[in-house]
Order: structure tokens, then C-alpha cells, then sequence
């Protein structure tokens, strides 16, 4: 059984449930052959306090729905850095928001950024950082196909908005191809 686990993390208002929704969308219903399960959690705040959403893939049903051990880690705000990256495997993916966390170059694991909130802000509407993030993510790891991620918002989003999140998806892919070029990864 192959078991791939994704968190999402950041505050609340960022779209981070929402993202982790497309994302489990993505892979049950678009990827040929994969299971996915979805769970969220919010801390007692509604906007600024933190959020988390897990997705657990394998190739079979999903047992246990709960992250274990990351496989990736997307993080969006420095509370969220601080409480899931201790104990990592030096083989987790951890991509971060540069304008918004501040890694501590004392820990061992792969590091990727984008600054995906200054991305959106450049395209005019700062709630796409959520989606463009999503772009880097399908680009930096093989968790899902572009094309079924691209599916997926479109099915989510609101009317009228698809081509405006397709834009966002495949800057936040294109940023990530060119950093993978550079890694080696």
C-alpha cells in the first residue's frame, strides 16, 4: 500500500480548508486509481487563528484519516511553522510563504518558497495565494496531476472565477517548475 500525507497550514481567512478541499477533490475524483481522505481543524479564532487541513492519498482505501508524518507541509503563517515542523523527516517537503514565515535554518528538511500572498496581490486579489500555492505544490511533488487539480477548482470555485483560479493555479506552477529546475528535484 502506498500512503502519501499532506498538511496545509495557516490562518484562518487564507483559504487553507478550502485548498485542502480542492486538493482531496482533486485526487478522489480526478486521479484514476487513488483514494483520498479530508480532514480540517480551526483554532478557537474564526479569521487569524490557525488552520490546518490533512489529506491522506494511497492506492486503497484510507483507514486512518490522520496525518502521521508529512510527506509534504505547506505553511502560510510563522504560528503554523513553529508548531509542525519540529521532529520532521529530512525528507519532508516543506514549502513555505517567504513574506510570511521565517524558517529556522537549523532544521533539516526540504525547503521550497514562493511568495505566493505577494503573488496574488500582484494579480489583484490576495485570496488566489491559497491556489497559487496549490500551482507550486502539483509542480515541487508528484501528490497529484496538474490536469486533475485544474478540474477540481474549476468545480469548486465560484461561478465565474474559474479562469481568474486557473491563472492563479498555473502561476504558482510555472514558479514551482522553475525552482524544481534549479534544485535538481
Amino acid at each position: 500500500m502506498s500512503r502519501t500525507e499532506v498538511r496545509l497550514s495557516g490562518a484562518g481567512g487564507q483559504g487553507i480548508v478550502l485548498a485542502g478541499q480542492i486538493l482531496g477533490q482533486a485526487i478522489s475524483l480526478y486521479e484514476k486509481g487513488k483514494f483520498a481522505t479530508f480532514t480540517q481543524s480551526y483554532g478557537p479564532e474564526a479569521r487569524g487563528g490557525s488552520c490546518s487541513a490533512e489529506i491522506v492519498v494511497s492506492d486503497e482505501s484510507v483507514g486512518y484519516p490522520y496525518v502521521i508524518s508529512p510527506k509534504v507541509l505547506v505553511i502560510m503563517s510563522q504560528e503554523a511553522y513553529d508548531k509542525y515542523t519540529p521532529n520532521l523527516s529530512p525528507e519532508t517537503l516543506v514549502i513555505i510563504d517567504p513574506d510570511l514565515v521565517k524558517p529556522n535554518a537549523s532544521k533539516k528538511f526540504k525547503l521550497f518558497s514562493i511568495p505566493a500572498t505577494n503573488l496574488a496581490r500582484e494579480m489583484g486579489r490576495v485570496v488566489v495565494a491559497n491556489i497559487i500555492m496549490l500551482g507550486f505544490l502539483t509542480a515541487v511533488s508528484d501528490v497529484v496531476a496538474p490536469q486533475a487539480l485544474k478540474k477540481s477548482i474549476l468545480a469548486t470555485v465560484p461561478e465565474g472565477t474559474g479562469e481568474f483560479n486557473i491563472k492563479a493555479f498555473t502561476l504558482g506552477y510555472e514558479y514551482g517548475l522553475k525552482q524544481a529546475k534549479r534544485s535538481g528535484a
